[in-house]
């Protein structure tokens, strides 16, 4: 960055950057397959139930961080004496450093997940639909809808695309590779911003420990959603490079167009967030710096070119959707939890992190006259713009989901915190201590700084598994695809799963042509087969009309007890459906009680009241499905329609 000018030993060169970030993304990702590979290898004790794992975890953090902190302290010591370093210490300083981010996840991730198969959360609320979108994305190749069959993907699905592949690549189900999945790709992108951040500050160190606060700020803010996470980490780097394209860079301008328009295939929220920051600082920088078009122009181009590639993912749900097939309105937004109604104001931790973010406001209030600093403090500023706008848009009835963007808060000012000590280092010393600027002292500085970081790291870092203890637990405590709970206590009813699915097969459904109606969500997570309605309406395809289902459902489980008793009359009221019928009922109830009617519980959107979601019961009557095969499953009574 501009402002620390100074730092030039390490600037990457461009064509030296795309090999280095090549490098990077792999390394980190081969690192933390290889690791979780060998991790599941060993017999750990549930994290829940034992310290064991956690110690490790501890261990292991403590090794990375004093490891990379003392061979960049080499490194420096070697850039104030004017060293020549030798080839292998250089070598390994850049493993260390390129892989250091990948250590971190490995540590506070893939060691307390090792004994059990689920991630984070398990398959407990938003993480059961994640879960169903990669077992989806595993079984098919095309960007289908999660749920409905015969509909394109509403929701962005790149992370869950290429997980399907990864998925495949190893032989596993969807659900099971999940938790490697999020791993690797966490790990790839997190060891990406070490070359990334190389290149845009000039010195490896600030860049390592760049990467290193982002990494842990995402492991304690946002670990149960990778791909989120995956593109709130390029946001800092995205401001920086909008600094950059407006001052020339092409090369910036194509950095910037790919991550808007990957972002926007990947998390759509945080590219909103990040294109209005965009918009903002092209306005500012043509109207009070150039006054022209230029920049206008240059964010056209960009823009045109992160919706192509956007499109990619988009195309097939959009042009469905102008086509002018039916939908409802999409309730996605309808949330507004607890956190949405603070502002988020990390710099009052009592952290080191806390400690950064207070520094990076210092930083980029004294440093605002440099253009990359001012488009920090822009996005910053556009980003508190949303959160306080999502509060006031509750009055409308919906909300912009602010507070999703609170880790963008402590990324954007931890990032800030990272190159004001950089800045110190360079600058504030010398103005303070004008005398002192023999290479000794310098030295001394440069360590007293990477010896108190990596004090304060280490301290933060063992807290991460504590901090995310809670759904670490439930990875343990829900029970698997398999019928399993990795704490080895009794599995609840879904241990039922496999035995349905199998004979679901033997009946003749194919996962991949069978629509089944249940509010048994977590069998969908497991098995790719294809709702008749979605789990709730917040994450439901608007194309797939929610409440308009809903309605037909529960006039199916009244009409059952009426005028639809007959069987016949039943099925061939089912055959009427304006979507792909259901071939398989999965319901609650006991099949050899023919007066005790079979359940069904309807979730409906009731924002905003939280939870936002009301389970409400619906009955069918046994007698209806005579005509249907009927199996009880444990707690489930499973009606197959006969394959002709």
């Amino acid at each position: 960055m501009n402002v620390v000018e100074n730092y030039k030993a390490d600037t990457l060169s461009f064509r030296s950057t795309i090999l280095a970030m090549f490098a990077a993304t792999v390394g980190g990702a081969v690192f933390t397959l290889a690791c979780w590979f060998v991790l599941k290898s060993t017999n750990l004790p549930a994290f829940g139930g034992s310290y064991v794992s956690r110690a490790i975890a501890t261990a292991c953090s403590s090794a990375i961080i004093i490891g990379v902190s003392l061979l960049l302290l080499w490194w420096l010591r070697d850039q104030h004496r004017d060293s020549v370093r030798p080839k292998w210490r250089t070598i390994l300083t850049y493993l260390a450093a390129y892989l250091a981010p990948a250590g971190l996840v490995v540590s506070n991730l893939a060691i307390p997940l090792s004994a059990t198969r689920l991630y984070l959360d398990g398959v407990t609320v938003d993480q059961g639909f994640r879960t169903q979108f990669l077992t989806r994305m595993t079984a098919e190749f095309g960007l289908q809808d999660m749920n409905y069959i015969g509909l394109p993907s509403f929701y962005p699905g790149a992370w869950f695309w290429f997980g399907g592949r990864f998925a495949n690549l190893l032989g596993l189900p969807g659900w099971e590779a999940y938790q490697p999945w999020a791993l690797v790709s966490i790990a790839a992108m997190t060891s990406a911003l070490v070359p990334l951040w190389q290149r845009l500050s000039g010195s490896l160190p600030v860049a390592v420990g760049i990467a290193l606060v982002n990494t842990t700020i995402f492991l304690v803010m946002s670990p149960e959603e990778p791909y989120a996470g995956i593109v709130a980490l390029g946001i800092p780097v995205a401001a920086v490079l909008m600094s950059r394209t407006l001052h020339g860079s092409w090369a910036a301008a194509a950095g910037l167009a790919i991550y808007l328009g990957l972002s926007a295939a990947t998390y759509t929220i945080f590219t909103a967030a990040v294109a209005l920051s965009v918009v903002v600082i092209t306005l500012v920088y043509a109207i009070l710096v150039e006054r022209s078009w230029q920049p206008i122009i240059k964010l056209t181009l960009v823009g045109v070119t992160s919706m192509a590639i956007a499109a990619i993912v988009w195309a097939p749900y959009l042009i469905k959707l102008l086509s002018g097939a039916p939908r409802s309105d999409s309730s996605a937004t309808h949330y507004l939890p607890l956190e949405g109604t603070e502002v988020p104001l990390p710099m009052l931790s009592p952290t080191l992190i806390g400690l950064l973010c207070v520094i990076g406001i210092v930083f980029l209030v004294f440093r605002f006259n440099d253009f990359d600093v001012r488009a920090m403090a822009v996005t910053l500023i556009v980003i508190y713009g949303w959160l306080i706008g999502s509060m006031v848009y509750t009055l409308a009835g919906n909300t912009l989901l602010g507070f999703r963007l609170d880790i963008l808060v402590s990324l954007l000012l931890g990032t800030a915190g990272v190159l004001g000590i950089s800045d110190f280092r360079l600058n504030g010393v010398r103005k303070f201590y004008p005398a002192r600027t023999d290479v000794a002292f310098s030295t001394k500085v440069s360590a007293v700084m990477v010896i108190l970081l990596m004090i304060g790291g280490v301290a933060y870092a063992q807290l991460i598994p504590n901090r995310t203890a809670v759904a670490i637990d439930l990875a343990y405590t829900d029970t698997d695809g398999y019928g399993e709970r990795a704490d080895k206590f009794p599995a609840d009813s879904a241990k039922y799963f496999p035995e349905i699915d199998a004979y679901l097969r033997e009946s003749g459904h194919e996962p991949t042509n069978t629509v089944v109606l249940t509010d048994v969500k977590d069998f969908l997570s497991f098995h790719p087969y294809y709702g008749y309605q979605a789990s709730t309406s917040h994450y439901a395809n608007p194309l797939g009309e929610f409440e308009a289902r809903n309605d037909l459902i529960e006039s199916w489980a009244v009409r059952s007890h009426e005028d639809l008793k007959d069987p016949a009359a039943f099925s061939a009221e089912i055959a009427r459906s304006p979507w792909r019928a259901p071939d398989v009922f999965i319901l609650h109830g006991d099949s050899t009680d023919p007066k005790s009617p079979w359940k069904y519980d309807l979730a409906e959107d009731i924002y905003p009241n939280n939870p936002n979601v009301r389970s409400r019961g619906v009955y069918f009557n046994p007698a209806a499905f005579q005509d249907w095969d009927i199996k009880q499953v444990g707690p489930f009574v499973v009606v197959v329609k006969p394959v002709t």
